[in-house]
């Protein structure tokens, strides 16, 4: 691998399952090493180059052994091997020399990272390929003099927290700590580096480190989506003079998957108070700042600070990005028109990333003269140690140093069969000497429960046996199996095996879904039932032996899980998910639902943390339609999340990107919960609270096309919210004014094209609302309207508090000096949206008071020593019924003027209906047919004048008697012209009159 920039590769996978679903179009194209975007929307396209441009889309097959080979006569097809001879094998190939190597995989959550680095099944990954390669190498070495030592070490970043994923046991909260180091640099302190001899004790050791992660995961949803996972191989080659002294040639090769990278801008949410990102997320944030600084620095631009030690895993791969190492980058990619923004941010960060230069040099030294710089290390310590008279933490620190010191001094004079001798026997502690394949037995003959991840790689690794008898699940050391996470009680399901059926039956109070529908008492299992504990705790039930079929498992997987509790919600059918194939709208309908469904499980998380931390808030998704703000009643949808407090009844609405900033706060504060830390007491950094907001609560449009014939408009509208329920009646009245300022009579009807150039004034009226469903639920909260009129201020009502019947009162003039065609185009396409808000806290200020008090018993106020306070509590219980009398009272006058004006326009209807039924009245409908009767008959008569002046002027041209005087036969074609302009003016006005008189009395 010539030189030391960065090199590159990106490779795109066939579509899944969700993006089959979708109809989904391939807007990725590779030719050479150059990789072409094309945008689904206008199909603009963006070229990028890398070292390598891999395509395994299509133009596949799979072979008798599992694996995805090229189709016959294709070339085209990337498969794994030729993956790892362009990359793994470089790799090596430094390992060997002596340099430092690194590999890193990223991409959004399932875009195939795990699979190039790790596989499935018989197709390998890179991971295990080079691994593979590598012992092969060594067991050819048939020099005595060189000794091939290669040591193994896997972990996991998670919440900026440092987890060993080779230790099964408890490990410290805190995680491990960071180090540095004036020469290696920055190294975790604790970790396990495991010697092993051979590839199938790497294979174990992977094993065991994904079945912690999958625990882990399980536990919190800390799924690889959010965790990065590094994996070092250590390879030393110790080498003997003739003169017996040793050298040591070694390398670390760090094989890095990192978490999903579709959070890596979120260190905060646009327009949320708390401003800080999530810790859980600050690692690859740092990551992407610290590839931006080293391009800029290959760029030429000076004083650039890299920011290493702003995360934990830039400071693990300082030496991997501008360092000591030979590095390597793999970009997955989508080849999904519905991931096109995710997919261009991928393309763009692995552009930037092949700009940084690394400077790589061959880590080789004496072994002996490392224990004499090691001896004089330590001596220095301990003189600094015997002068005293530094600060505690100081002295602390040269007592690690000199520990660690002796640690590695005493590893060296260890030989490597004991190193692997002690490695050995560390396994069997661990795993009581239980041969794996012992391990595999029991759920072959057995039904068990498995787990299903997000993440491929993580699903299927645990297995939970079920025995004849009973078997247990929760979170109690009593239960037959441990599981812990959101919403998981101490004892939370109990299942019976009778050795021909399975029951499952649900600890009361326990939260169980089978197939998507909550459980609510004993059940029988059947093969292949989905099951899912608690918040995110998903398992797939494989029944007996006689109901298995090869792969009936492969189906099942955590999308599926999603669609399923999304669908048994009514999700699908309010999102009309589409079919395959249908439209662009459809397309984004159903992209919608997708992100509707991803954030299902992120709900369920927080209403679960909110449940354990006695929050008593409740989090809820929707579906928001911008045609409902929108006065063409254009746009699409958006999720949006609807959040309630259930103590002090307020409502707040987030959108998904601020609700998934909380969330990640929400983690972490939980996290800290767990380990037993003091909570914050402030509402600054509470991620649950936030200052009362104004909420949307329904609409309604006007169309304003009758006001381009100055008809007014006096009606009653319903206000539906974003789900087409009926919040409320709203009376607007729209009237056109004359200049004095007067209302115009319906003798006022006009041609919109006689409106041009002319002033023209109306008015907008809306007296009343009634039925508001919003106050009726709390008399604390309020209501106003709002509208908004060709581009200008928006217009608000007074706020109305408590009131199930408003009286708004609200009128507003708008004055049109000069009336344009625009002007008139607006009328005549646009509607009127006038928006119902509500508002809360009310006018008193004793509903804050108890969300202050709500917010300090949460935060460890002691509600005993306060007992004494009993007396003032009542005072003001007792102020509260004194404004809930009030409340009472204004609401029965506001039904007794209710009443009479529903009194007043019943008898109107009444007195309406009898003169429709009167025999001396002509109907409506009669009217206008007498009156358009009259219309054509005038026009025919028009018609008649016309074709007596088309034949006389055919006389004048043919005959000879008129000939000679053109200058009478124009004039009496004048006469019969002015003859027919009259006529046809009478007749319009003779049906303007008509239809005014027609809705004069349809208004009586």
């Amino acid at each position: 691998m010539p030189g030391d920039s960065v090199k590159v590769a990106v490779r795109v996978r066939p579509f899944n399952q969700r993006e089959k679903n979708a109809g989904s179009s391939c807007i990725i194209s590779m030719s050479g090493d150059s990789t072409t975007i094309k945008n689904p929307e206008n199909g603009s396209t963006k070229m990028f180059a890398f070292d390598y441009s891999y395509w395994s889309h299509d133009s596949f097959q799979e072979n008798g052994e599992g694996v995805f080979t090229p189709r016959s006569g294709s070339t085209k097809y990337t498969d794994q091997r030729r993956v790892f001879q362009d990359l793994g094998q470089g790799v090596l190939d430094n390992a060997w020399q002596g340099y430092n190597a690194a590999l890193f995989a990223y991409g959004q959550t399932g875009s195939g990272k795990s699979y190039s680095m790790i596989g499935y099944g018989p197709n390998k990954g890179i991971v295990p390929i080079t691994c593979e390669e590598l012992f092969k190498a060594i067991e050819t070495n048939k020099d005595s003099q060189k000794q091939l030592q290669v040591s193994f070490s896997m972990l996991e970043i998670y919440n900026e927290k440092v987890k060993d994923l080779l230790v099964k046991s408890k490990q410290a909260t805190e995680g491990l700590k960071i180090r540095q180091n004036p020469q290696a640099g920055f190294y975790v302190d604790g970790l396990r580096n495991v010697p092993v001899r051979n590839y199938k004790e790497i294979e174990k050791l992977m094993e065991q480190g994904t079945v912690n992660r999958t625990t882990a995961s399980t536990n919190m949803n800390a799924t690889s989506s959010r965790s990065h996972m590094v994996i070092t191989i250590r390879f030393n080659q110790v080498i003997r003079n003739a003169g017996g002294e040793s050298n040591t040639r070694s390398s670390d090769i760090n094989l890095v998957d990192l978490a999903g990278s579709e959070r890596a801008d979120s260190t905060g949410a646009t327009g949320d108070r708390l401003k800080e990102g999530s810790a859980i997320n600050q690692s690859l944030s740092t990551l992407g700042n610290v590839i931006s600084a080293l391009a800029d620095i290959a760029g030429g631009k000076k004083n650039v600070l890299v920011p290493y030690r702003n995360s934990v895993l830039t400071k693990l791969l300082q030496t991997a990005l501008g360092g000591n190492s030979r590095t390597i980058m793999i970009a997955a990619l989508s080849p999904a028109d519905i991931n096109y923004d995710e997919t261009l941010s991928t393309l763009r960060y692995a552009d930037r990333a092949k700009k940084i230069q690394n400077k790589a040099v061959v880590n080789e030294s004496p072994t002996d003269r490392l224990i004499r710089e090691l001896k004089e290390e330590n001596a220095r310590l301990m003189a600094a140690l015997g002068k005293g008279g530094g600060k505690a933490d100081d002295s602390e620190e040269l007592q690690r140093l000199l520990r660690e010191n002796e640690r590695r001094m005493a590893d060296m004079d260890k030989t490597w069969e004991q190193k692997l001798e002690e490695a050995r026997r560390e396994w069997e502690r661990g795993h009581g000497g239980v041969d794996h394949e012992e391990e595999q037995a029991e759920w072959r003959r057995l039904p068990y429960f498995t787990n299903v991840n997000e993440d491929t790689q993580l699903s299927g690794v645990i297995k939970h046996c079920l025995r004849v008898g009973e078997t247990t699940f929760g979170k109690s050391s009593t239960a037959t199996y441990i599981i812990r996470g959101l919403g998981i009680q101490e004892q939370h399901a109990i299942i019976k095996n009778s050795g021909s059926k399975v029951t499952m039956e649900p600890v009361k109070g326990a939260k169980i879904y089978v197939n998507g529908i909550k459980l609510k008492a004993k059940q029988e299992l059947c093969h292949l039932s989905r099951i899912k504990f608690g918040s995110s705790c998903l398992f797939l039930y494989v029944g007996q032996v006689s109901e298995r079929k090869a792969n009936d498992e492969k189906e099942y997987d955590y999308d599926y899980f999603m669609a399923e509790l999304a669908e048994h919600r009514g999700v699908a059918i309010d999102l009309q998910t589409p079919k395959i194939n249908e439209s662009m709208e459809n397309l984004k309908s159903y992209v919608l639902f997708q992100e509707f469904m991803d954030l299902l499980p992120q709900i369920s998380e927080a209403n679960a943390i909110s449940l354990e931390l006695n929050k008593g808030v409740k989090f809820e998704a929707e579906i928001k339609t911008p045609a409902s703000h929108d006065a063409l009643q254009h746009g699409g949808k958006e999720v949006i999340i609807q959040v309630t407090n259930e103590k002090t009844k307020k409502v707040w609405i987030w959108s998904k990107e601020k609700f998934l900033h909380r969330k990640d706060l929400m983690e972490e504060l939980y996290c800290r919960y767990m380990d037993g830390e003091s909570l914050p007491m402030g509402r600054d950094t509470d991620p649950f609270w936030d200052p009362v907001e104004d909420i949307f609560l329904g609409s309604c449009h006007i169309m304003l096309q009758s006001l381009s014939y100055c008809v007014e408009i006096d009606e009653h509208f319903t206000l539906h919210n974003y789900h087409g329920k009926e919040e409320a009646v709203m009376r607007v009245k729209i009237f056109p004014l004359n200049d004095k300022g007067e209302y115009l009579g319906d003798e006022s009807i006009v041609e919109p094209r006689e409106l041009l150039g002319k002033p023209f004034n109306f008015e907008i009226s809306i007296p009343e609302c009634m039925g508001v469903r919003w106050c009726s639920e709390d008399r604390s909260r309020g209501v106003y309207c709002k509208f908004t009129i060709i581009s200008k201020e928006p217009v608000k009502s007074q706020t109305v508090w408590g009131k199930g019947y408003c009286d708004f009162g609200l009128k507003h003039r708008v004055r049109e000096k000069k009336v344009t065609q625009e002007f008139i185009n607006y009328l005549q396409t646009h509607s009127l949206v006038v928006e119902l808000w509500g508002s809360q806290g009310g006018p008193y200020q004793s509903t804050l008071n108890e969300e202050d008090q709500i917010h300090q018993t949460f935060n460890g106020s002691n509600g005993h020593a306060q007992s004494d306070d009993v007396f003032s509590q009542l005072k003001n219980k007792d102020l509260e019924i004194e404004h809930l009398t009030k409340d009472l009272d204004a609401m029965k006058k506001d039904n007794f003027n209710l009443k009479k004006k529903l009194d007043k326009q019943q008898t109107q209807i009444d007195m309406k209906k009898q003169r429709r039924a009167s025999t001396t009245d002509v109907g409506l409908d009669a009217d206008l047919a007498q009156a358009l009767r009259l219309f054509f008959k005038d026009v025919k008569t028009v018609q008649g004048q016309i074709s007596e002046i088309k034949e006389y002027a055919k006389m004048s041209q043919h005959g000879s008697s008129d000939n000679g005087n053109i200058k009478k036969a124009l004039g009496k074609q004048e006469q019969k012209l002015h003859e027919v302009e009259s006529k046809l003016s009478g007749c319009v006005d003779s049906l303007k009159e008509s239809v005014a008189n027609t809705l004069r009395k349809a208004k009586r």
